[in-house]
């Protein structure tokens, strides 16, 4: 039993070196470079090794859309059940997912908007409603706390992400260079747009931290 143990973590380890530098290769030049010859000299193995874990380029793209977007909805999930208003969980949850895509500009970009093979959008499709089950839960906290208005909580979730993500285009986007410098300031205006398409008028969490500050 140890030594089928021991062979388990092995693979395992191979593996998680893979995708590790699969990724690598998206976050260089996007899903169009990631070739097995390419994730093969990332990772220090040969072509075959690949195929013993991922039997086709499609099922590694697959394997790369899920671990990561996973990791977005986890974080996403953490700020749903943490303590605060609803107002403030939205703005939280959209800032932090849009500060986060622009950090690793390329792979967001890869992740949410390039062309990929047909066969993976069905794993993209079910990250992106798993986000939207996030932004549900968030909604229904906040009509039940009179913050926000009576919506149906379903359409709400995928307006707002579709809203969010669409919001990132021209940030993330390989042909527009970025606006890095200005990162904090579009993930905000981003959160506001979301909060105010949701949220009752007079809602005191509409007035952002920013404008408060500066006395508006």
């Amino acid at each position: 039993m140890p030594l089928m143990n021991a062979k388990k973590t092995r693979s395992l380890d191979k593996k998680t070196q893979i995708l590790r530098a699969a990724r690598s290769v998206v976050m260089d030049g996007g899903f169009r470079e990631l070739q097995m010859n390419a994730v093969a000299a990332a990772a220090g193995v040969a072509v075959g090794t690949i195929y013993r874990y991922f039997s086709s380029r499609a099922e590694l793209c697959a394997a790369i859309v899920s671990t990561t977007s996973q990791r977005e909805v986890d974080v996403l999930s953490g700020i749903a059940v943490a303590e605060g208003a609803p107002s403030q969980k939205v703005r939280d949850a959209v800032r932090t997912f849009a500060a986060r895509a622009m950090r690793g500009r390329r792979l967001a970009y890869g992740l949410i908007f390039e062309p990929i093979d047909p066969e993976v959008e069905n794993t993209r499709l079910h990250y992106r409603r798993a986000i939207a089950r996030v932004f549900e839960t968030i909604i229904r906290e906040g009509i039940a706390a009179g913050e926000f208005r009576a919506l149906d909580v379903e359409v709400a979730g995928a307006c707002l992400v579709g809203a969010f993500m669409e919001g990132l285009v021209g940030s993330l986007a390989p042909d527009t260079g970025g606006e890095q410098s200005r990162e904090d300031e579009i993930a905000g205006a981003i959160a506001e747009l979301c909060l105010a398409a949701v949220a009752l008028p007079g809602n005191r969490y509409l007035i952002s931290e920013s404008a408060e500050v500066g006395g508006v």
